[in-house]
């Protein structure tokens, strides 16, 4: 067998390197029995190497092109075209084109053939490449063949590829091309099967387009096709499009449009039979390849030829469960406010100080909910909780409940909600808290965990090896106790209660909407409103020492505090920034993942919020911001109760509410804590896990500390205990982990992979209004600033923050900017409780929003009807 030209029956998927991902998907597709595969052969990226290394000007091209990036359009557009004229020009050797006539000679040298490049990062469950390289059908002769093999190695250079390379980090070298050459064939419709729907996600939904002619016309985007989708060997859904336009083959090679008769132009381009046998097909090939796939099928006189399968790579992975049963799963990081992927050592550690149950898919965490949806009781408790939290969830639920052929119902258990909650949600006006009038329960609490941090803190210390893994599971259930206690969560949960019933009575007494918001300004015992706050005060260290300013201006490396002594001012705002990490240097950017760097470990994080807080403010501004909002706060207190008080019934409702106003202002502050004890726990763990992991370094275990975040705790404990790890595993994971970064993760997923979308139900919006929740009251303009990392928030006072999402990481730029857009979110999410203590009118889980609005555009922000202007 040569190595330069193989048969389809000589190649499978071990195959790869040597034939590329469509050359390797079109040699398993002809082993699969009862697949019509139209003969044909590869020429081999051996062949390619052989051509490369024939121009000796290509080196120096390539070297170039490695330089670029993806903005050098021009600098693209002229080194591509350079190459490709270098390659075309190259002769194909004569050992090669005996080669290929002799497969020519086999299959018939008369007959039409296509010619499409197979490039190795091509079809791949990460990366499809799909298009990037050229296709050519109907091509006739010896001649004209090795013509346009040429023309397909030169390809794998048009400006589309190389950008596209760029774009995703593969080397241009290292990317390399092989050619199919497959027999025409000329159909009466062609198209495409996905075993997955492509617009729902759902692995049971089948969906084919169709059109007359060659696919090219449909693949090319020339004509409408037919679409029909198949679920378990039903017609779900037919869309029969008037199709003006075929392509077919010319006698003499090439192809061309042709108009289709006026009768034909509306007719099913497949019988309903045809439908379901390419169903069946489709369902076999994926079982075959065991992922869903992306198949392209030609019809000709009642046979289906399938001549590309590869596989979606687009879809979101399904949350692993073993059963055959249907679930619903929400996102746990659309709640958290972290959609990114986490790392395995992080998403086991988050799964081990979990409440319930919780599943993996695409780097992400899930909950199923499936239980809770069949009851009725429990049923209206989550949708009433995710309409509050996320009601872009609670409205993708509601979908999938209406549907009425997933969830199962289970009887009405006739249970009315608990004492705390009325049917609304909100707390009835004689609900009682058993410690209100206990003001020192809060500092208590958090005594308590500190506490329990500091002994853990020295525990800790004494402990390595397999003794370290047991001793951290061991503390999990102490931390876990902590997080869980009753009285903790009652005491910020009587809080969120009072607030829902202040906004819905003040709303109801006096029409005044989200009036909690106000009251919620500046309140006591808040840890990350405190911590945006207490980075203004080291400002003010820094302020008066221009040296330590320009110092700091010039920061990269995370050592920098070691060099600010030498400067005037240096040793005191190196004390300011230290005392500042001892206190919330455990927190980060997506800090419920343990494996996120934490401002202790990478200070330089802080620098530019510390250089805005000294360009954007004067000396002592947190005492003032925070009086401030206090002030604001006792303002609408005293207004509200006054007008109350003009009401029938004025006195009994003012103290009613002077009561929930009490446990707002006393406990809503502490909401903030429980996060803040986890992180802080979290971070001892990982300080003592790195110790671990330096210790596998100096055994040539793992290459570098970094290594252990993609190995789970429980692999990583059995590491550390045997000394021994597959090398393989680190870079599998990281390859995952970088193609998790790639997708979004939906709120809502079912267990047929069909991802739920939710709507906003409002109307009489402003034209063009962005919608979003509204979580801080208020209506606010000015300059958007999109900002995706906080590394690159470069704030001038009043400017508006647009991001994906935030978490208390975030706090600190909340003092410089006067409103809040987010993509994800809820009302008791971190960002939401911040904007209110801060006073910043704010609108969150606005979709897409970061690509919506353009940094630097002027907008309106209303945080009290919930929606976003670009004016």
């Amino acid at each position: 067998m040569s190595s330069y030209v193989l048969g389809f029956q000589d190649i499978d998927k071990t195959k790869l390197m040597l034939v590329g991902g469509k050359g390797a998907n079109l040699g398993e597709l002809s082993r699969i029995a009862g697949i019509h595969v139209p003969d044909g052969f590869c020429l081999s990226t051996e062949a390619f190497k052989r051509i490369i290394g024939e121009a000796s000007s290509l080196n120096e091209l390539l070297d170039q092109l490695s330089l670029l990036k993806v903005e050098d359009r021009d600098k693209i557009g002229e080194l591509s075209a350079k190459i490709r004229k270098v390659i075309e020009e190259i002769a194909i050797p004569q050992d090669i084109a005996d080669e290929i006539a002799r497969f020519l000679s086999l299959f018939g040298e008369k007959h039409a053939y296509a010619v499409r490049s197979s490039a190795t990062a091509e079809d791949l469950p990460t990366a499809s490449f799909a298009g990037q390289q050229d296709t050519y059908l109907n091509i006739i002769g010896q001649e004209a063949i090795l013509k346009h093999i040429s023309k397909c190695w030169a390809s794998l250079f048009t400006d589309r590829a190389v950008t596209y390379r760029i774009q995703n980090g593969f080397d241009h070298r290292k990317v390399l091309l092989s050619v199919v050459v497959q027999k025409m064939v000329f159909p009466q419709a062609a198209g495409i099967v996905f075993t997955a729907d492509p617009v729902t996600s759902s692995r049971k939904v089948v969906s084919i387009d169709a059109s007359f002619g060659l696919g090219e016309a449909l693949v090319s985007g020339l004509v409408n096709a037919d679409s029909y989708k198949v679920r378990n060997g039903k017609i779900i859904a037919k869309k029969i499009s008037t199709k003006k336009l075929a392509i077919y083959a010319l006698q003499d090679g090439g192809t061309q449009g042709q108009e289709i008769e006026p009768e034909w132009q509306s007719r099913q381009a497949l019988t309903d039979e045809q439908i379901l046998q390419l169903e069946r097909i489709g369902r076999k090939i994926e079982a075959h390849f065991g992922c869903p796939q992306d198949i392209e099928w030609c019809l000709v006189d009642d046979t289906f030829s399938i001549v590309q399968s590869r596989p979606i790579t687009t879809l979101y992975p399904i949350p692993e469960v073993n059963d055959h049963e249907n679930h619903v799963y929400i996102s746990v990081g659309h709640q958290q406010m972290m959609t990114d992927p986490m790392k395995p050592l992080g998403i086991s550690l988050h799964q081990l100080i979990a409440a319930r149950p919780m599943y993996k898919a695409g780097g992400r965490l899930f909950v199923d909910v499936t239980q809770q949806l069949a009851s009725p009781v429990s049923r209206a408790m989550i949708l009433d909780a995710m309409g509050q939290h996320d009601p872009l969830i609670k409205d993708a639920l509601m979908t999938i409940i209406e549907r009425g052929d997933f969830i199962p119902s289970l009887p009405d258990e006739n249970k009315e909600p608990g004492p705390a909650q009325s049917k609304t949600g909100t707390p009835p006006a004689a609900f009682q808290v058993p410690f209100e009038n206990n003001l020192t329960i809060v500092s208590d609490l958090m005594k308590r965990s500190q506490a329990s941090v500091d002994e853990l803190k020295h525990t800790i210390q004494t402990k390595s090896g397999s003794d370290l893994f047991d001793f951290i599971l061991e503390d999990i259930q102490q931390l876990k106790k902590i997080v869980f206690d009753p009285q903790s969560s009652a005491v910020f949960m009587a809080a969120i209660n009072a607030s829902a019933w202040i906004n819905e009575h003040m709303n109801m007494w006096l029409g005044e909407k989200n009036v909690a918001d106000t009251l919620s300004q500046s309140v006591p015992n808040n840890i990350t409103s405190e911590m945006g706050l207490a980075l203004l005060d080291v400002a003010d260290v820094i302020r008066p020492y221009p040296e330590v300013i320009a110092y700091l201006q010039q920061a990269q490396d995370d050592t920098f505090l070691d060099g600010l002594v030498k400067f005037p001012g240096g040793q005191e705002t190196r004390d300011a920034i230290s005392a500042f990490l001892t206190r919330y240097g455990m927190r980060c950017a997506g800090e419920i993942d343990i494996t996120r760097p934490r401002w202790s470990e990478k200070p330089t994080i802080l620098v530019p919020m510390l250089l805005t807080n000294i360009k954007n403010f004067e000396p002592g501004a947190s005492q003032r911001k925070f009086e401030q909002g206090r002030q604001e706060a006792l303002k609408k207190e005293q207004e509200i109760l006054e007008r109350l008080k003009q009401l029938p019934d004025g006195e009994q409702k003012a103290s009613e509410t002077q009561r929930m106003i009490n446990l707002v202002r006393n406990f809503i502050g502490y909401r903030e804590y429980p996060k803040y004890g986890i992180v802080s726990r979290h971070f001892v763990y990982k300080q003592a896990l790195l110790k671990e992991a330096e210790q596998l370094v100096q055994a040539n275990v793992i290459h570098e500390q970094e290594d252990i975040y993609y190995l789970t705790f429980e692999e990583l404990h059995a590491v550390v205990r045997t000394q021994r790890l597959d090398p393989q595993l680190i870079s599998k994971r990281k390859d995952e982990h970088t193609f998790y970064e790639k997708l979004t993760p939906p709120r809502v997923i079912t267990s047929d992979g069909e991802i739920g979308t939710g709507a906003y139900k409002r109307e009489h919006l402003p034209a063009g209004a962005l919608i979003g929740l509204p979580v801080s009251s208020g209506v606010i303009e000015g300059r958007a600033r999109v900002i995706l990392t906080i590394e690159d928030a470069d704030l001038e006072e009043g400017d508006i923050l647009v991001t994906s999402f935030t978490d208390p990481s975030w706090t600190p730029l909340f003092v410089s900017i006067k409103g809040l857009v987010t993509e994800v979110g809820g009302l008791m999410t971190h960002g939401a409780v911040i904007a209110r203590e801060y006073g910043l009118p704010a609108v969150i889980g606005v979709e897409s929003a970061t690509r919506l609005i353009k940094d630097g555009e002027r907008i309106r922000v209303n945080g009290t009807e919930g929606y976003v202007e670009i004016v």
